[in-house]
């Protein structure tokens, strides 16, 4: 499995690409196949305050329901609005058309405890 390089990873299996001051959130091709099929995803409006460590949104599939978790703290700026018609998108691209929410981040400490994708390749390959 590869996982861009250029993104932060938290052991939750959520991916967070840096920009400037706002974070992209979403979550890992490990985290969408654990789940398989996704059905549903439930993201916070934008304006919501979000607090790093905490849920942010659920993310729903035929095998479970799973917390959505901010690596930041901050003010969701966007939220992808292609998820409510097309959930699969989580599944079919993660990295790309699969993104969750953009966060414009209050404090960014938080993202120095975040893994690299050596860390976190590292990290799923001691789950198995």
């Amino acid at each position: 499995m590869s996982n861009p390089t250029d993104l932060k990873y938290l052991e939750s299996h959520e991916w967070m690409r840096v920009d400037g001051d706002v974070v992209t959130l979403g979550i890992t091709q490990f985290a969408a196949d654990e789940l398989t099929d996704i059905t549903y995803v439930d993201l916070p409006g934008v304006g919501t305050s979000v607090d790093a460590g905490k849920e942010v949104g659920e993310i729903e599939s035929v095998k479970a329901t799973s917390e959505l978790m901010s690596g930041v703290s901050g003010e969701i700026v966007e939220v992808n609005e292609k998820l409510a018609d097309a959930p699969e998108l989580v599944n079919s691209d993660p990295f790309g058309d699969g993104w969750m929410v953009k966060i414009k981040v209050s404090d960014t400490s938080a993202l120095a405890s975040a893994m690299d994708a050596a860390a976190y390749e590292q990290h799923i390959s001691s789950q198995g």
